[in-house]
């Protein structure tokens, strides 16, 4: 498990308190600067902001070394210094294990459609290209848990959805998934669990039924809004139009 008591930081997180479960994708969502980046930033132990335990230990008593083996952090607008080859990239995801495993990243490379770009330069990529790539170093670790700021926000519709697909299998194999997202539907349709922060607060966390629902959307985002379409497959309808309807 990984649990976070009580962190608050000026401005950005207020007394906020989560169990997080592994075998789970969990979302985090909000409105702009409601403190979706800080929170996670402060589960992986880069922002101090409160007491955060791995396990049964505080992730301030793990060693770096162990830490980066166990969680695997994404930042939103991951870089690389040097101009290398993906390949070369998602094998940097084995530092923490002092090896050069090819398994481990020519899983993550398959596991993110990138095996035919394997020996491109990060600089030939387009912007989804990259941030799969970025993914892909990550994931060559093989940590036991994962906690990535927006890693679908820059991918076509098509490799978005087979990304979400992976998180649920990284999940269903026992890994601890952690997302922040800006599109609802994605967390509606594709994580089990809800996170919704408002203001640097917890507002609403539990199933997406119920963490998002119109009246969380209301009360969080300022807009009338409600879902269409089956479970698995939904649709948030926004504006005006939507109050007047009916829907759940």
């Amino acid at each position: 498990m990984l649990a976070a008591n009580d962190l608050s930081l000026a401005g950005r997180l207020d007394r906020v308190t989560l169990a997080l479960r592994p075998g789970e994708v969990t979302a985090i969502v909000g409105p702009n600067g409601a403190g979706k980046s800080t929170l996670i930033a402060a589960l992986a132990g880069l922002v101090r902001a409160g007491p955060v335990t791995l396990g049964e230990a505080p992730l301030a008593a793990i060693t770096p070394r162990e830490r980066a083996r166990r969680i695997g952090y994404l930042p939103q607008a991951g870089e690389a210094a040097w101009d290398v080859s993906v390949r070369t990239l998602a094998g940097l995801g084995r530092l923490p294990w002092g090896d050069e495993d090819a398994a481990p990243v020519a899983r993550a490379l398959a596991a993110l459609d990138l095996a035919g770009l394997a020996d491109r330069p990060l600089s030939t990529l387009s912007g989804g290209e990259r941030a799969r790539a970025m993914l892909a170093r990550v994931l060559a670790g093989t940590p036991r848990w994962l906690l990535a700021d927006e890693p679908l926000a820059a991918l076509d519709l098509a490799h978005r959805e087979a990304l979400a697909a992976t998180l649920r299998a990284l999940a269903a194999d026992g890994m601890g998934v952690v997302v922040v997202l800006h599109d609802l539907a994605l967390a509606m349709n594709h994580a089990d669990r809800v996170v919704v922060l408002g203001q640097g607060r917890v507002v609403a966390d539990g199933p997406p039924d119920d963490a998002l629902s119109p009246a969380v959307i209301a009360a969080v985002w300022g807009v009338s809004a409600r879902w269409l379409g089956a479970r698995g497959a939904r649709a948030l309808a926004v504006g005006p139009a939507a109050a007047l309807s009916p829907g759940t």
